[in-house]
């Protein structure tokens, strides 16, 4: 026999009596989680807790293996995990159907699909930078990211030790490889891209790694027990505090995430030492860690229940208390149909698929409105369907051509989302007289010199991209363009002409290149769309100064080239903003028109391009 394998074998030796306080550990790190997304909404450390135990217990599981079966590990895996989050995607179907307003099933149903099929971080990822869908509600299934990212570690890591030929010093270098690259990406990641850093599993597989680094390292530490007693009080402490002391919005997964992965370690070296293990095998500690998995999987979706049914942002004291009690209720009950279902429980997951097909097909009318609020969201310009609304992370310049191929004139549409979406109104007066629309535009970056944010950070490649957009005008020399004059804000700087605006017009002036600019639409404040479906349009009325100027705000001269255009008294008659006019849903979400409505504009919009196209200017005062 090898040294490699009598060094495979030490792991199983010393796992051979089972860990009660690893399921204490459990117990403390889904507390922790439940906790802190009811209440403060910080971060815990809970998660990361739980990926560190799964890279240990996993690893020290393949190594206890003579040979690594990957069927048979697999087929261990599905009966321990999948019954549970069968039943809880059931559930949350249910839950859609009956409690979620029908603005949010379509979302759902994906990410229900998503979540059984072990790819939920990836669809949160790509949520998370989408800049139309970034403000959207919280899916009551977005706490499976986590269970994706362990899902896709079951296969990398089987595979990782097969190709370490089961040699213990190969494959402990591969995992520290991995550990040390995934954290230098993390570290990276988190400081350039948070929101895709979080649900990113090469950001987060180092915390899986430095689970199996522990498995394989721990039969060889021998640390004193008054040393592990210590170690142990420090680690549960170090953790309790974590979520106390941490922000998830700015710092996790970063090296930040080091805090409650080491802290936990510490527990797991500590062992059973008299100290804080004590406490971890308590009787009702040892019970909530055997049904921390599934309280994990339900404490969200009762919790985002429990909002939409009482209207409410967050919980109150009574509600905390019913979120907790209503979890761990159906907890014990799932974990209980869980252990009873053998070998055909990892086929309660056919059900949830099969639901989620039919939730999807299930009927959404709008009660007379066009489009269905339920069907809003998706009422968009042709441009996101066709790929050419550019990313603001991305500052490639995507440009696509609608109407005339032989154009009379040809019209570029520039700037942000709150150009985009004129892009409707354009294609229809395309249509009709014989105009090419150029459309050239990019999330969070509107034609201006000024230093631009997105999420709070300056966005470079928003500069960038207008470099690259100036050289093709150059290229298309359009006879008009088309952008925004302002911005509107619903915050306290309000609606505003950044002094960039202007002095973007005159370099496109001295380019010969005549300007349409368009004053901002205004922003609600709140989801229309969802506000229609659950309270009626009379109630989704939004103040027209919430966002808005009294009277269009200028920086300096207007360029000579430039026509103003002025389009709110539609959409705010008097001093109030509404959700529906004459039917039609006017807003895609809080601050974008539906192309529907926008197309009801075409006709006032082909004035107003007429007049930029004869000369112009004689700008109205607004």
């Amino acid at each position: 026999m090898s040294v490699a394998r009598h060094a495979l074998q030490r792991p199983r030796a010393a796992r051979a009596e089972r860990r009660l306080e690893i399921d204490g550990l459990r117990a403390v790190a889904v507390l922790l989680v439940v906790v802190y997304h009811i209440w403060p909404r910080r971060v815990s450390g809970g998660v990361d807790v739980f990926l560190m135990l799964t890279g240990f217990l996993i690893t020290g599981s393949l190594l206890r293996d003579e040979h690594v079966r990957l069927w048979a590990f697999a087929r261990r895996l599905a009966r321990r995990l999948l019954p549970a989050a069968g039943l809880t995607l059931l559930g949350v179907l249910v839950g859609t159907v009956l409690i979620l307003p029908k603005t949010r099933w379509d979302a759902t149903v994906a990410e229900v699909v998503a979540s059984a099929l072990y790819y939920e971080n990836w669809q949160l990822a790509f949520s998370a930078v989408d800049y139309l869908s970034s403000g959207g509600a919280v899916s009551p299934v977005q706490h499976f990211w986590s269970l994706a990212i362990q899902g896709q570690f079951y296969v990398i890591w089987p595979v990782l030790l097969l190709l370490a030929r089961r040699r213990l010093p190969v494959f402990v270098g591969l995992m520290a490889a991995v550990f040390v690259l995934s954290l230098a990406y993390s570290v990276f990641r988190t400081a350039t891209d948070q929101a895709w850093a979080y649900f990113d599993t090469g950001a987060r597989l180092w915390e899986l790694a430095l689970g199996g680094l522990l498995a394989v390292a721990l039969p060889f530490l021998k640390v004193p027990k008054p040393v592990r007693v210590v170690l142990g009080w420090l680690g549960l402490a170090a953790l309790v505090a974590c979520g106390l002391v941490l922000q998830v919005s700015t710092s996790f997964p970063g090296y930040v995430a080091l805090w409650p992965t080491l802290a936990a370690a510490a527990v797991i070296v500590a062992g059973r030492a008299g100290g804080a293990d004590r406490l971890l095998t308590l009787r009702p500690v040892l019970y909530v860690g055997r049904i921390s998995y599934a309280l994990y999987l339900w404490h969200w979706p009762v919790f985002v229940f429990y909002l939409v049914a009482t209207d409410r942002t967050a919980a109150s004291w009574k509600g905390i208390l019913l979120i907790l009690a209503a979890s761990l209720a159906l907890a014990a009950v799932t974990t209980e149909l869980a252990d009873r279902t053998g070998q055909w429980g990892p086929l309660l997951l056919a059900p949830a698929l099969a639901g989620a097909v039919v939730v999807s097909f299930l009927p959404r009318p709008g009660d007379g409105i066009t489009p269905a609020p339920a069907l809003a969201a998706e009422d968009r310009p042709r441009s996101y369907e066709d790929g050419c609304a550019q990313h603001p992370r991305d500052a490639e310049v995507l440009v696509c051509r609608y109407g005339a191929q032989n154009p009379d004139k040809t019209i570029a549409l520039v700037g942000n989302s709150h150009a985009a979406h004129w892009l409707p109104a354009l294609e229809l007066l395309g249509e009709e007289n014989g105009w090419q629309i150029v459309n050239i535009t990019k999330g969070a970056c509107a034609l201006s010199t000024t230093v631009q944010l997105y999420k709070g950070k300056p966005q470079p490649t928003c500069d960038q991209w207008q470099e690259g957009v100036l050289a093709e005008l150059r290229e298309i020399a359009p006879d008009l363009l088309i952008t925004t004059a302002t911005e509107s804000s619903e915050w306290e700087r309000g609606e505003n002409m950044p002094a960039g605006y202007p002095e973007r017009w005159r370099q496109l002036g001295a380019m010969g290149i005549d300007v349409l600019a368009i004053r901002d639409t205004p922003r609600m404040g709140f989801d229309p769309p969802e506000c229609v479906e659950t309270k009626g349009p009379a109630a989704c009325v939004a103040p027209r100064s919430l966002s808005l100027a009294e009277r269009m705000p200028t920086a300096g001269r207007i360029p000579a080239n430039v026509t103003i255009a002025d389009f709110n008294a539609t959409f705010c008659p008097g001093d109030r903003c509404p959700s529906v006019i004459g039917n039609t849903m006017v807003y895609s979400d809080n601050g974008h028109i539906t192309a529907t409505f926008m197309r009801s504009l075409a006709p006032a919009l082909e004035k107003e391009v007429l007049r930029a196209l004869a000369g112009g200017q004689a700008n109205p005062k607004r």
